[in-house]
């Protein structure tokens, strides 16, 4: 009975733990074409797999190497899934993927059947550790490779930054600053999302992401980068929709900065092996065909990407990767010498804001003092992480981590700011997600206050991370800026519908115009940040209608403050007609329902805002009926609105009513859709 027992027990033992299989025809004798075609997959997955570690060594976009040496390793691993060696490779191309969770089964079960497969075994399994937030296992696998791995010279850089990486990451970890990130899942998909860019009131958001779109996909089923925008409400972000216009191509489309008025965008386009910086302009409701940046931005010598307006919109800030450079992209900034010429001049390098790794996105605060930074290297806790710099007397400051949890052993890239500074949105791929990257919400708590009770440090909740101890140490600092966000509309007082202006902003002490800039043709829409604690003018003017004036104080401390006005423009244009959609009538009679009033009191707010406005009101019916009746009908509806005109002291001679009946339809009196747009009420201005 007992030798019977341990028999089980082995049998168990051996079947839970695999044999590596070396991939040896005399291991495959029943199956020689599968071990053949095999063997062939691992051969052509090599060739890339060795493109993409010569990438890594020489801190280099990795491209599609390691995606093409995966599609072949899989291939073997169908056939053969007990390979140490080769699931080791499978391990490091996820490791260098957008996906770098999926490393980690591999990576282990590599080390469970052939700890000596590959000399840099132990290097990968202190990252798979360190993906695992179990550091002091990591440095240990690191040290081990050190030890073990003694052409590690031209590598030491990286073991030294992982290490580092561990330490600094337990400290982090063991002090989270005060703030939530929590993915925001109705923006996300499986695919990669990434570059998210916010107006200035937080209420629009663009983005880049490689979702199924009309492109063809390439050999391993991907599409390239689009650009997509969302709009918040009370239920959150909109489902996201492709930016209108010709500003996405077959090519990769990833926005990098949507200007602080929200009128233009600027985004990098690869192509082939060229990446460059390009900038498009909203146009009423579409986008522009993107213009390439001028050489000194993007250089047929370099590739150039994530860039980044600055406030004052006289230099633009991007990451360079120059072809002789073995230490990745690096921050750059070019300036302009004149608005007017658009004379940029040669790029400078900032060599406080970069390391020996990967630099960039850039992102800069409105106010001009802060600047967020990507990077993979500085004080990192692993991949990809955002840095803060100050600008102090005119230079910016050493990047400091923005620490745990906003940060992670995975990739952390991306920041964009609402204007107060109390939310943002980065791009992660941390463990969790929906697929490759997604977009996350930073909501920042600000200093820590004392609690007064328990229910009251309840009322805040995270669906990342619930409130269970309040006993939180670190706070981050949430940037208080002396702004105030402007926005609003500009539409017609009567038909309620957008009207392209131009508008001066001016400061009432001294006169001088603050900003001149014209709301957009397809919304009415304008936003510009103010500095608080003035008194400010603003002039509106558009072509047939009346000069809009008036002033506005933003006091002193009004850091959250968000100015927004709708600005209705009054028509003056001799011979433009106006259809009133709001006003309601008894069916087939002339009496007024009250739901009409708010509608004609807009128009009697008009004749008295322009007292030599000279107007007729027409009535129009559909062609039901006869067409007596209809034109009786529509004179008597014309008759009535006058009629109320004149009891709220509008002048009787400035008006005339007409009834046309059927007469003059607007749209087809085949559908009750036509016809319900054909019964209407017009006003024509004849005079003014």
């Amino acid at each position: 009975m007992k030798n019977w027992i341990t028999g089980v027990v082995i049998c168990m033992a051996t079947s839970a733990f695999a044999q590596n299989v070396e991939f040896k025809a005399a291991n495959f004798k029943e199956n020689k074409e599968g071990f053949k075609k095999a063997e062939d997959a691992i051969d052509q997955g090599n060739e890339a797999f060795k493109l993409g570690n010569e990438a890594v060594f020489a801190v280099k976009d990795v491209g599609q190497h390691f995606k093409k040496a995966l599609s072949f390793y899989q291939t073997a691993q169908a056939f053969n899934p007990n390979n140490g060696l080769l699931n080791f490779k499978i391990g490091v191309c996820y490791a260098n993927s957008n996906d770098p969770f999926k490393s980690i089964a591999y990576i282990k079960k590599a080390l469970q059947l052939d700890p000596t497969c590959d000399p840099f075994l132990n290097y990968y399994l202190g990252y798979s550790l360190q993906l695992e937030a179990k550091y002091d296992e990591a440095l240990k696998a690191y040290t081990a490779f050190e030890a073990e791995y003694k052409k590690a010279d031209d590598f030491s850089k990286f073991v030294t930054q992982r290490k580092k990486q561990c330490t600094t990451a337990k400290a982090f970890e063991a002090k989270p600053v005060r703030a939530w990130v929590d993915n925001v899942k109705s923006l996300n998909s499986a695919n990669d999302d990434i570059a998210p860019s916010i107006s200035t009131d937080g209420a629009e958001m663009i983005f880049s992401s490689t979702r199924p779109n009309s492109h063809t996909a390439n050999e391993f089923g991907e599409y390239d980068y689009d650009i997509y925008a969302s709009t918040i409400n009370e239920s959150g972000w909109t489902t996201p929709t492709k930016l209108q216009g010709p500003i996405n191509s077959s090519s990769d489309d990833v926005s990098n900065c949507l200007s602080y008025d929200g009128n233009k965008m600027l985004l990098h386009r690869s192509d082939v092996d060229q990446t460059d910086i390009w900038e498009s302009k909203l146009q009423g409701a579409t986008w522009s065909e993107p213009k390439k940046m001028i050489f000194h931005i993007s250089s047929d010598k370099a590739n150039e990407k994530y860039a980044c307006y600055n406030d004052d919109g006289y230099r633009i800030y991007f990451a360079r990767d120059n072809a002789e450079r073995t230490t990745g992209t690096e921050i750059m900034f070019s300036a302009m010498q004149s608005k007017m010429k658009q004379d940029y001049m040669a790029a400078a390098n900032l060599p406080i804001l970069n390391s020996n790794f990967n630099d960039g996105p850039v992102y800069i605060t409105i106010d001009g003092e802060t600047m967020y930074i990507a990077s993979e290297g500085h004080e990192s806790i692993g991949g990809y992480d955002i840095f803060v710099s100050k600008k102090v007397s005119g230079n910016w400051t050493a990047p400091v981590n923005m620490g745990y949890p906003i940060n992670t052993p995975y990739d952390d890239f991306f920041f964009a700011s609402t204007a107060n500074g109390k939310f943002a949105y980065i791009s992660s791929n941390r463990a969790g997600g929906q697929g490759g990257f997604d977009i996350y919400k930073v909501t920042f708590w600000g200093p820590e206050k004392k609690p007064i009770t328990e229910t009251e440090d309840f009322l805040l909740g995270s669906i990342a991370m619930p409130v269970k101890d309040h006993n939180i140490e670190q706070s981050v600092e949430v940037k208080k800026k002396s702004l105030t966000v402007f926005k609003g509309i500009t539409i017609d007082a009567i038909s309620r519908k957008p009207v392209e202006a131009q508008i001066e902003i001016f400061d009432n002490a001294t006169g001088q115009i603050i900003e001149t800039f014209t709301s957009n043709s397809a919304t009415g829409k304008f936003i510009i940040t103010l500095n608080s604690g003035k008194n400010y003018g603003i002039a509106v003017k558009a072509t047939g209608y009346l000069f809009h004036s008036e002033n506005f104080d933003i006091p002193i401390g009004a850091d959250d403050n968000l100015v927004n006005k709708t600005i209705e423009l009054k028509n003056i244009a001799v011979g433009s007609k106006i259809a009133l959609r709001n006003i309601f009538f008894d069916y087939a009679k002339a009496t007024l329902r009250s739901e009409s009033n708010s509608e004609l009191d807009r128009l009697v707010k008009l004749m008295k805002d322009v007292p030599n406005l000279k107007i007729e009101i027409s009535g129009h019916t559909d062609n039901t009926g006869s067409a007596t009746f209809n034109e009786t009908l529509s004179q008597q509806r014309a008759d009535a609105v006058v009629a109320y005109l004149t009891a709220k002291g509008v002048a009787a001679s400035r008006m005339t009513a007409k009834g046309y009946g059927s007469t003059k339809p607007v749209a087809p009196n085949t559908t009750d859709d036509g016809r319900q747009q054909n019964r209407r009420t017009e006003f024509e201005i004849k005079g003014n």
